[in-house]
């Protein structure tokens, strides 16, 4: 089905999903599991499915396996052993054994085997295409989009990790004089990844190739929504990697997430809502083990009165309904200047009405891949309208589960879900501001803190600069994603740290300070024997470099 109108209304599905995309708030696993976490059986694409009724799309446990399926069909895709807490700690301890190996490759030795990885999983791109579509319902273009970051991001990491992590000498200081120093970046050890559904690859890879090149092993959680992709790129690391598991996968819903968590892991990356993220952040803290957190967003876009509208009106409709709106830095707010408004309203409503929306080769945007979801979507829709808003585009009738259809709401209240809340559908609140300077209070007023967009000439830079988020693109949207040397993240509930870029091998990697004797001390202030008049010396000197 390809459809660019929103067709007659359907009946509901009944979700039950969770609504973390990371599936660790997610109802129990089968507690009498002990399947290992290593191994699966073959992913079974088109097959009927033959499980309990659920909605499409939802995952399900038979006999301590996990199901997935089509979120638009309801075909299953494979079959996932759930690693119960002994399979998972059994996986820690093989990459511990074998983050020792894989660290002593050094970096050139692992930079050939990522880039080994890198060249052949592009050698069978088709083959990650289609799986993206089976088991997420991305649209191929939709797939391209999110495997080119994710491919250069391997890459990227394989190249400059020995330029950003290398023993590097640091300047002295002239109270120790007799003294060099040097800063080394050693690797944690082992990095338990959890990523999400939305972008099963790019996301998680932000931190998988990362950790990777800075001589880690990485234990690796799929989203119960995603696990046949995630065991896709992992069995082709085995291939260029067969000496040691440097890269193991482990499968289930939250209770897995869980004890990977608890595993000993010496860091956790995760990328989920922030309600998930306090509990990993607790869960870290009973050992203090680090944390990097990437909780979503509501990211904004300002149009100035000097704006290209016309590209201006493109980005905001490809920027918030690509993927099917399940971007974490996608656009769902936009703040248009007073005297532009209007025709820029007119603009984005033309293009979001020409979005197709289905299956088949020809559309735009495919379905929504976590049924749960659907509902939240529903539940903002109905909330601004029920505040006065209206809809320019779609409305409660854009929700046709599994899909949902663009849908374009003005006059939006500020308080409404749909602005202060992650809605992750197909949607945009656009609203009139008297000028840029309300634009960007609006924009800084939310809890989160990813991205956002400027569209203007004059007063661009400056509006970036002062958005209260880690990223920004002008006149353009979400590109910082497509740079593989710039850091990933963001601040508030968006979370802390970086992928990415020099700062995020360095997130990987635990900086050491050294220092080496490299002559006598001519103003011995490290020892008791120094004599009155070496004092009296010592003194002089940091009187002098401190003045």
């Amino acid at each position: 089905m390809t459809a660019s109108a929103v067709p007659s209304p359907a009946a509901p599905s009944d979700p039950a999903a969770p609504s973390d995309p990371t599936g660790l708030s997610a109802p129990t696993a089968d507690p009498g599991s002990s399947t290992p976490a290593a191994g699966t059986s073959a992913p079974t694409a088109g097959a009927p499915t033959a499980g309990p009724s659920v909605p499409a799309g939802q995952p399900y446990v038979v006999d301590g396996q996990l199901v997935s399926t089509n979120p638009a069909t309801g075909a299953e895709v494979g079959r996932f052993p759930i690693a119960d807490a002994e399979a998972v700690a059994a996986a820690v301890r093989r990459a511990r054994a074998a983050q020792v190996w894989w660290e002593e490759l050094g970096f050139a030795g692992r930079r050939k085997r990522l880039l080994r990885w890198r060249s052949l999983m592009t050698s069978r791109l088709d083959e990650l295409i289609e799986l993206l579509h089976a088991e997420m319902g991305k649209t191929r273009a939709d797939a391209l989009v999110e495997l080119a970051p994710a491919l250069s991001h391997v890459a990227w990491a394989a190249r400059n990790a020995r330029r950003v992590l290398r023993p590097r000498r640091v300047r002295g200081t002239l109270v120790l004089p007799e003294f060099s120093a040097s800063v080394e970046y050693q690797p944690y050890g082992v990095i338990g990844v959890i990523g999400p559904w939305n972008y099963p690859i790019n996301t998680p890879m932000g931190s998988i190739a990362y950790a990777l090149a800075a001589g880690n092993a990485v234990v690796f959680k799929p989203s119960e929504y995603t696990p046949a992709i995630g065991q896709w790129y992992v069995d082709r690391f085995a291939e260029v990697v067969p000496e040691h598991p440097v890269l193991q996968i482990v499968f289930g819903l939250g209770e897995t997430g869980a004890h990977l968590v608890r595993s000993g892991v010496d860091k956790v990356a995760f990328t989920g809502s922030p309600r998930t993220a306090r509990k990993i952040m607790a869960a870290c803290a009973e050992t203090l083990t680090p944390v990097l957190i990437e909780g979503g967003g509501k990211d904004a876009m300002i149009v100035d009165v000097d704006a290209d509208l016309d590209a201006a009106a493109d980005a905001a409709v490809w920027g918030g309904m690509t993927n099917a709106g399940q971007t974490c830095i996608g656009i769902e707010r936009v703040y248009v200047a007073a005297p532009v408004y209007d025709a820029f309203v007119e603009k984005v409503a033309a293009r979001a009405r020409a979005v197709r929306v289905g299956t088949e080769s020809t559309a735009d945007i495919g379905p929504i891949t976590m049924p749960a979801q659907i509902d939240i979507i529903r539940r903002h829709i109905d909330d601004a309208l029920a505040r006065g808003a209206r809809a320019v585009v779609g409305g409660p009738e854009a929700v046709q589960p599994p899909y949902v259809y663009p849908t374009v709401l003005v006059d939006v209240p500020e308080d409404a879900a749909a602005v202060r809340e992650e809605t992750f559908g197909p949607t945009l609140t656009v609203t009139k501001v008297d000028d840029v300077e309300e634009a960007l209070r609006r924009t800084n007023s939310s809890a989160y803190g990813l991205g956002g967009a400027v569209f203007g000439r004059r007063r661009a830079q400056q509006l970036a600069r002062r958005m209260r988020t880690g990223m920004v693109s002008i006149n353009g949207v979400l590109t910082f994603a497509g740079f593989s040397s710039l850091p990933f993240g963001g601040v508030g509930e968006s979370g802390f740290g970086r992928i990415h870029g020099d700062d995020g091998l360095r997130e990987m990697a635990r900086p050491k300070a050294i220092t080496r004797r490299r002559m006598g001390s001519p103003l011995p202030t490290t020892s008791f024997t120094r004599t009155p008049r070496q004092t009296r010396l010592i003194e002089r000197v940091i009187r002098l470099v401190n003045r």
